[in-house]
This record gives structure tokens, sequence and C-alpha cells, in this order.
């Protein structure tokens, strides 16, 4: 397989840029010519090993940032809106997509947008959702769409809200007794109450109350997401001004969502939750019980480790109903899940629910030519009572295959043989592959070949687009 050539130029004039130097001086610092450095900036040339180390060397620059970031999952979203029908046939080039992306990028993200308005502007008008009298409500994207979009533009990484939660979680003692002693300085007393709500704050009274019904680990995780809001209100309100979504709405999401990170990161505190996940190669049962979490709350919390100059292993994650609609995700890696529909039938996370309480495993490979090794689980929550309703999930976790030796799941697995690695898709609307077995719909960018007199595998054969 060629090595694929590193362009990278928005990185660097970033890096630049942060480190407010001329061109003439950064070109200097490396120790390439002008026209060199200019001719990098501008993607007209890879980026050298040369210049690899000199940035890691002169800047202390993790040079991992500039094989990933934005541009993988810009490119993947633009192929994905473009193989929409609106758009003519044959769509952009994978080589123009990449290219937009990295040049480019505030005009790929401006084209997302209206792509998104469009769609929803359309699902609500076919649906007869309130299509009349929703004005200016009609050309903008959901809260959901925006609220997910900021996490995954960031790596699902907020490091100020990361470090103060780690910097919560420092010091003697467990956390319960840390959050005890915080809330005891405030005069908030905490109480518990089985009448259905996981968590209430009565700020009159100044009193939390908790669910009797609920395991040890979703309390904790309940009063830190409080805690959040009580003692560190203004840092998330200014994160969230950094992030000027369009719609109170997004905004009132998201500071739920930055509360309920720093629950997770003051809970499974950075270094310390990086250092046991090493040591104990990722053993998720050992995780949890070291740090009182949930399962879920370890394969969740294993998605974030993306610190720059102390990064973990980059984890995808994963969660899906037993409808198979994706409830949450997050991906450090260049795998990309659908922004709509749900996810390849062939992914073990479908499988976990037939296996409850079991680790499945699987190596799978995506049309990019990319391997992961992939890890799931069912996950059930309990109502408490024999009416109450119990939910079911599965849960998915997983790496690019390269990093699969770090993982205890993947002692015993032939990671090199080719025919072991599943091909899987992001999804079936977006997935070129002629002959799956599994495909529920053919894919929009390509063209079809019906044959009254020939059936195989599907009804039809496709086409396979160039995508060169």
């Amino acid at each position: 397989m060629p090595v694929q050539k590193l362009y990278a130029g928005a990185k660097l004039r970033e890096i630049r840029t942060r480190l407010q130097l001329t061109q003439k001086e950064f070109a200097a610092r490396l120790g390439v010519s002008l026209p060199y450095l200019n001719q990098m900036e501008n993607n007209n040339r890879p980026v050298s090993t040369a210049v690899v180390l000199a940035l890691a060397r002169e800047f202390g620059t993790d040079v991992t940032e500039l094989a990933t970031g934005d541009s993988e999952r810009m490119v993947t979203d633009l192929r994905e809106a473009l193989a929409d029908p609106v758009f003519p046939a044959p769509g952009p080039s994978l080589a123009d997509l990449r290219l937009v992306a990295s040049n480019a990028p505030g005009v790929a993200r401006a084209l997302l947008a209206l792509h998104h308005a469009y769609r929803q502007t359309h699902e609500r008008l076919a649906s007869l959702d309130e299509a009349l009298g929703q004005g200016e409500r009609l050309s903008r994207a959901s809260p959901w769409e925006e609220v997910r979009d900021f996490f995954h533009y960031c790596d699902n990484y907020i490091d100020a809200v990361d470090r103060a939660a780690e910097h919560f979680a420092q010091g003697a003692g467990k956390i319960d007794e840390k959050s005890a002693r915080m809330l005891e300085r405030r005069g908030v007393k905490v109480q518990f109450s089985d009448n259905g709500m996981l968590r209430t704050y009565d700020s009159r009274q100044n009193t939390i109350t908790l669910s009797t019904i609920s395991p040890d680990e979703t309390r904790r995780f309940q009063l830190l997401h409080q805690i959040a809001l009580i003692t560190h209100g203004d840092l998330l309100d200014a994160t969230l001004d950094l992030a000027r979504f369009q719609s109170d709405e997004a905004r009132a999401i998201a500071r739920i969502g930055l509360a309920n990170y720093f629950a997770g990161a003051a809970l499974l505190p950075y270094r310390a939750f990086l250092e046991a996940a090493q040591e104990t190669r990722h053993d998720l049962e050992q995780l949890a019980d070291r740090f009182g979490a949930s399962i879920e709350q370890v394969a969740h919390r294993l998605s974030t480790l993306q610190r720059p100059g102390a990064k973990g292993v980059p984890f995808f994650f994963v969660r899906v109903d037993q409808a198979g609609t994706i409830t949450k995700r997050h991906s450090a890696t260049r795998l990309q899940f659908a922004r709509y529909g749900g996810a390849c039938p062939l992914w073990n996370v479908h499988q976990a629910f037939e296996t409850p309480g079991r680790f499945l495993r699987q190596l799978a490979e995506t049309p990019d030519g990319v391997r992961y090794f992939c890890l799931a689980r069912e996950v059930t929550k309990p109502g408490g009572s024999f009416r109450a309703p119990v939910q079911r999930y599965a849960i998915g976790l997983g790496c690019e295959i390269r990093h699969a030796e770090a993982l205890t799941y993947a002692d015993d697995m032939d990671l090199t043989h080719p025919q072991a690695f599943v091909p899987i898709g992001i999804s079936c609307r977006i997935c070129a592959r002629p002959n799956c077995h599994q495909r529920s719909v053919p894919p929009l960018e390509a063209a079809l070949r019906i044959d009254p007199d020939r059936r195989g595998v599907l009804p039809y054969a496709i086409q396979t687009p160039n995508t060169s």
C-alpha cells in the first residue's frame, strides 16, 4: 500500500499564526526556504519528514495533529451531504473534497450548514410538521444537530472544562467526600427520593434530590453534574460564548452537555484515568471498578482523552438503541458515523443485544481502507421496580488497528490477515460496496443497472463511482 503524503497547509498556517511568526521567521526556524514554506502552506507540496521533526523539536508540536482533526471529518460530512439527490451527479472527487477541507474549511462548513438548513426545511415540509408559519425556524439546523457538531469538531475534548474538573478531583479523599465537602461549604443539602427523577435541584431550598433506585455510579455522576452548574457556571457560560450558538435552545442543550462533560471528567480525572487506562491496557471492567463508574461512563471517557501533549489512544464511542438509532456518537478517529439514519448493520454493536453482559470483538474495514478494532457490549439500565421500564442499549468502542495492541481485548486476535476484517460502511446511502448482503437502500451517488433476467445478492447492480 503506498504511503499517503501529508498535506497540512491549514494546520501549518494555524501553528504559525498562534506563534505570531511571519512566514520568513517560521521558515528559518523550520530550516526551509520561504518559497518551500509557502508551497506547503498552500498544499502545493506535502509536509516533509524534516519539517515534521522540526515542528516537534522547535515548537513542541504534537505532530499527530497534522494528520488528524477537522479535515477528515469534513471530508466524510461533505461526501454524505453531496450524495443528496439535490446535487448533480457525479459529485466532486475525493481528492477535490480533501483539497476543500484542507484549504478552505470555512467554505466547507458553510456548505454543510446550507445543506443542514435545506434538509431541515425539506423534512419538515414533507411531514407537514408545522410547515405553515414557521418562518425563521425552518431555515436553521436543529439545536441537537448544532450541539452535536460543536462537540464533534472539538474532538469531544473541552480543555478548560476538563482541567477544571481534574482540579476539583485532586487532593486527598474520594470523589464522594470531595463532593460532600464542596456542597457543605455552600450550604447545599442532598436528599433522596423515588419520585422518578434522576436529579432535582431546588435553588430556593438549596437542596439536591437524587433517585433512590439509581445505581451508585449514576447518583455520583448526577451529583457532579449539579456541582458543575452550581460552582462552575461562569466557566460553562464562557465556553458557550465562544461557541456562538444560533439559538437559545442549542445553548441550553450545550450547557447540559458541558455539565455532563465536567461530571465525567471529575469522576474520571484526566491524568489519573489515562495512567490507569494504560496500566490496565484499557480493561473497561477494571477501570469501572477502580473509579466507581459504569462501563458506559468509562467507554465514553476513553473517547475524550485528546489533551494536547498527553493524548491517549484515539477511540470512537457510540451508543445504539434496540431500533438501531444512534443516541450518542463521539469520534477521535477517522471513523465517522452517519449523520442521518442508522449505522451499518454489519457492525458488531447491533449484535451485542443478542449476548447481554458479554463483550463482542470485531475487526472491521471501512470503504476507505482503514481498519479498526471494535468492541461492543449490551448495557441494561433497570427501572427499579416490576412495572418500571427497562432501558437497553448497546455501546461500541474502537480504535484504528495500529493501536489495537494497547488493548487487552485484542491479545489473541489475528490483526494481520485481510480476511479477518468485516467490510463495514458508514450507512447504506453513502456506502458503495457493490455486493453487501445487508444493504437496505441503493447508494445515492452510484448509478444502478437493473436486469429483470438476472438476480444476485441484490435486485440491482451497482456501478461503483470513481473516487480517485
